[in-house]
């Protein structure tokens, strides 16, 4: 009997463990459908499953569908959330093996490229450029845009092509074959839309779209290329990656440039931390679009933003707008500086200018873009976008772990 007793007890037990869960709710207060990534504490979910840090669990929605997950650098665990207006959605966490995730965020450094770091998520591409490019003297400070109409990545596809057939075409042009070389550049650059995007993105001289800078009265101190980084998430929903630049003269000081940088999978916009080592006294830093040329009157000043409808680096040919914003949600002085001459088909800067920084304080903004073959038909939809956004960011998902 006694026998018997025991072997029931052991089998509650081993029930009992094989039933441990960990159930979250993910709360949405606002009147918006929302879809974004929700964090929780991994050490939370470890010690209540009693597993190992690792992926030892598998998260499960109210359908019973398993989604994916991914633990970052920090120690978060990213699920991918949808919750309908007013509503909650549920997710349990069990234990066991998950299924192989598919990756919506990603991107590394390109030494064949001047040592660019590209990144992307299902929404769009960027990039920015390293110690190689700066070595060589171009005059390229700002983040570049790549659109692109597809969830599936592309980055590393758009270079492999691009790249793998620069020889073929130097040797065709030596050979005297021009129109060949022609067909086949234009068969394989990536600044052709070849039915998934392209780099149509004029950079130069300027931020771009959402690179920092330090304002001295009127005046960007621009940035140059990164001299030190690593990344520190690389999907399958975030991509993180920490930047150190070259020591910038500012004000009869040298600041060294720190950034943290991140991209979660369906969002328009990077998240952007940047501050600079050095500074003895409180300091000006700004970030914002480059206004070209080609359009002068379509940025729009906010009070806690800028966006612009970029007409790409050939608007008669392309005829499609790439939409770009920058966002700083505790506020910030909005303004517009031209370019004393216009030089490199710059007309200006639309700014978010935050003064009296002080000494290694951290600022947290937001940059990103839309295509106007994409996401986001017209620039209406991208300040709605952008409208959105902020909400979201001032009344986040709760996230309750049971």
């Amino acid at each position: 009997m006694k026998k018997v007793l025991f072997s029931f007890v052991l089998g509650l037990m081993a029930v009992s463990a094989s039933a441990q869960q960990v159930t979250l709710e993910v709360t949405n207060s606002t009147p918006q459908q929302r879809q974004e990534l929700v964090s929780i504490d991994a050490q939370t979910v470890y010690k209540k499953l009693g597993v190992a840090a690792g992926r030892n669990f598998r998260v499960i929605n109210a359908v019973h569908q398993e989604v994916i997950y991914q633990i970052t650098y920090d120690g978060k665990i990213l699920i991918d959330a949808s919750v309908r207006p007013y509503g909650t959605a549920t997710f349990t966490i069990v234990k066991g093996q998950p299924r192989e995730a598919k990756v919506f965020v990603c991107g590394r450094q390109y030494p064949e490229r001047v040592d660019d770091i590209a990144w992307e998520n299902d929404r769009g591409a960027y990039r920015l450029y390293g110690p190689a490019l700066q070595r060589n003297k171009e005059r390229a400070f700002g983040n570049d845009v790549w659109v692109k109409n597809t969830p599936d990545l592309e980055v590393e596809k758009r270079y492999k092509v691009e790249l793998d057939n620069h020889p073929a075409i130097q040797q065709l042009k030596k050979e005297g074959k021009n129109d060949e070389a022609l067909a086949l550049e234009e068969a394989t650059t990536y600044h052709f839309d070849h039915g998934y995007g392209l780099d149509c993105y004029k950079v130069g001289p300027s931020l771009g779209c959402g690179a920092p800078a330090l304002m001295d009265g009127a005046t960007l101190v621009f940035p140059y290329c990164y001299k030190d980084y690593k990344i520190l998430d690389n999907g399958p929903l975030r991509f993180t990656v920490s930047l150190t630049y070259h020591p910038t003269d500012y004000q009869g000081q040298k600041l060294t440039e720190h950034r943290l940088l991140s991209l979660d999978k369906g969002s328009n916009f990077n998240r952007q931390t940047v501050w600079y080592e050095g500074a003895k006294k409180n300091i000006s830093v700004a970030s914002g679009c480059v206004i070209h040329n080609e359009d002068t009157q379509s940025a729009v000043l906010g009070k806690n933003f800028v966006q612009y409808a970029d007409p790409t680096d050939n608007p008669n040919g392309q005829n499609f707008q790439i939409y770009v914003g920058v966002i700083f949600p505790d506020g910030a002085e909005t303004r517009t500086v031209e370019n004393p001459g216009h030089e490199s088909g710059i007309y200006g800067h639309a700014l978010c200018v935050k003064k009296n920084v002080r000494p290694n304080e951290k600022v947290t903004y937001y940059w990103g873009s839309a295509w106007s073959k994409y996401d986001c038909r017209t620039q209406d939809e991208w300040q709605l976008r952008i409208n959105n956004f902020i909400k979201a960011l001032q009344q986040p998902l709760a996230v309750t772990v049971k």
